[in-house]
């Protein structure tokens, strides 16, 4: 049957309106995210569940959501990092504001939801453990298979991580992330006016040759944990986090020191390598200082074969912990002419 032209122009009419509509509401959906980004000082907006359930339910967005799963009892706890992750969060989101201009504002927006807030939201996500972030791309629905989860470390770029992750992700550029100073405008004005009136006292000790920086003492104080912290690897152990000593797992009242293998060692394996080359080191320095100026020969001899004997043994101790460690063991070196 065929249709009339007027009931043609009635239903292209109401597709009009009705795409119109849901055109608007969108719309309205993103000057509303857009208007609530200026009252958060990060830009992070933060969700309940009457905003989440306008959001998802304005048809087709055009625009993504990176949300972070918040939960504020945990802040108060001395082992979680999620305050930390947060303010690394907070940071993007302020950063992205700064860097684009208002077209691409509209393509993203970055919330949070607070546990105790919306637990029905975080059922709905899939999150069970903190700290979680998700991207959900347009036209998703709250589930766990249609959000993006992004891996989350505990790095010292956390930041630049996380905004790569979303450049890849959604294609939209975050720019440079904008890192607080480490003093504030206070801090650095009080920290100048102190510095200005401690000018005078400090001129007057240098002066004086009064200082710590004249006393030699400081300074062997120095050279020795500049030595120690060198041969020790310490900066290894600092930047790779790595612990001391481990609890056995089989017997939880013995602790592990040394490690067999050269794929791990444990920060006790270090200072103890570094304690027997500081001993070399200090008999090395106390053989070319002192000993050279004892006027009793005896002396000076059996004091000099003493430190060769410590010195051979401590070196010893490290080849046979490196070749326990590695398999790898080091024999002395003889030329062949003495074998004929």
């Amino acid at each position: 049957m065929a249709i009339s032209p007027k009931s043609s122009l009635i239903l292209l009419l109401i597709l009009t309106i009705l795409t119109s509509t849901a055109s608007s509401f969108t719309a309205g959906i993103v000057s509303d995210l857009y208007s609530l980004q200026s009252h958060f000082p990060s830009g992070v907006i933060h969700l309940n569940d009457t905003l989440i359930h306008r959001i998802f339910s304005s048809g087709d967005r055009s625009f993504y959501l990176i949300i972070f799963f918040d939960a504020i009892p945990l802040r108060h706890k001395p082992e979680s990092n999620l305050k930390s992750i947060k303010a690394e969060f907070d940071l993007i989101a302020k950063s992205f504001l700064i860097n684009n201009h208002s077209s691409s504002l509209s393509k993203i927006f970055f919330c949070d939801i607070e546990f105790t807030e919306s637990q029905k939201e975080f059922l709905r996500f899939g999150v069970q453990s903190l700290p979680n972030v998700r991207i959900v791309p347009p036209d998703a629905n709250v589930s766990n298979s249609d959000s993006i989860p992004m891996e989350v470390g505990e790095y010292s770029t956390l930041a630049e991580s996380m905004a790569e992750f979303i450049e890849f992700k959604t294609g939209i550029t975050i720019g440079k992330i904008h890192h607080p100073p480490i003093l504030s405008k206070t801090q650095l004005g009080f920290l100048i006016t102190g510095f200005l009136i401690w000018m005078p006292f400090m001129t007057r000790k240098v002066l004086a040759g009064n200082t710590l920086f004249h006393n030699k003492r400081v300074w062997m104080f120095g050279t020795l944990f500049v030595y120690f912290f060198s041969v020790s690897g310490s900066m290894f152990i600092l930047i790779r986090r790595i612990p001391l000593f481990i609890v056995d797992r089989k017997d939880p009242n013995k602790a592990i020191f040394f490690y067999k293998g050269n794929g791990m060692q444990f920060g006790f394996e270090c200072i103890s390598v570094g304690f027997l080359f500081t001993i070399v080191g200090l008999l090395l320095a106390f053989i070319t200082r002192i000993i050279v100026k004892m006027k009793d020969s005896m002396v000076q001899r059996a004091t000099m074969i003493s430190a060769l004997i410590v010195s051979f043994w401590a070196v010893r101790e490290v080849v046979i912990l490196n070749h326990w460690k590695t398999g790898y063991a080091v024999y002395a070196y003889l030329p062949s002419s003495w074998y004929t």
